[in-house]
């Protein structure tokens, strides 16, 4: 995969990356829009040579419908606008990978998140109510920590500790801090990861129980990337 282009960072691809891509005989590319914080895949769609350089040239991604046989501003009607965070090819420069900026965190006509959400026999109808799409493994936890939260399950450690409360869930971030530093002056790489997987979810039993999604934590490491250096 060769790296590209990152809204904001003021990197352009260089001149000749659009002649490197293998277009098919229509003179078109597939092109995987993803999420550019947690990585799920959002949509599928086509790119020309125009609709690429449209992108480019504003940031907001452009695609070509093969149906209609014309420009596609992606969200013009439906508010639902990408913004370009990042564009690659794949090895054999016949696919484009888009890591996007979705707004409204909807991507797919019916009002789903993602346009990959069936897993069954039978196609749905997609819309809000659809299953989000896989994503990251922390973004994976805080999902089944916030189904706990919202229907609670007999038995669930998770459970337990927010019927426990703040206090409850505060000392046991405290107890496996402790544990995590204790396995960093042992230096044994597996108990480090393994104690620092138990924080990083007690975080986010915290997190959910005062309503904050991981999703908030993602942005505000994003935005402090790049950020000034402190003295």
């Amino acid at each position: 995969m060769q790296g590209l282009f990152q809204r904001g960072a003021g990197q352009r691809p260089e001149p000749g990356f659009i002649e490197a891509l293998r277009f098919n005989g229509d003179g078109l590319i597939p092109a995987v829009a993803q999420d550019w914080l947690d990585g799920a895949v959002l949509m599928l769609a086509w790119m020309n040579r125009e609709s690429l350089q449209r992108t480019l040239e504003s940031g907001e991604v452009h695609y070509w419908s093969r149906s209609r046989q014309e420009l596609w501003h992606k969200g013009a009607t439906s508010g639902h606008i990408q913004h370009l965070r990042g564009l690659r090819y794949d090895c054999d420069a016949d696919v484009l990978l888009l890591s996007i900026e979705q707004v409204g965190d909807v991507a797919c006509h019916t009002g789903a998140r993602s346009c990959f959400y069936d897993d069954g026999p039978e196609p749905s109808a997609g819309g809000a109510a659809a299953p989000p799409p896989p994503a990251d493994a922390c973004t994976e936890l805080m999902r089944v920590i916030e189904g706990r939260r919202d229907q609670p399950e007999l038995g669930s450690y998770t459970n337990t500790l927010l019927e426990g409360g703040e206090n409850r869930i505060l000392k046991k971030i405290g107890e496996e801090s402790a544990e995590f530093v204790m396995a960093c002056k042992d230096g044994q790489p597996a108990e480090i990861a393994g104690e620092a997987a138990d924080l990083v979810y007690h975080l986010q039993v915290a997190l959910a129980f005062h309503g904050v999604s991981w999703r908030q934590v993602q942005q505000v490491l994003a935005a402090r990337r790049g950020a000034p250096r402190r003295g």
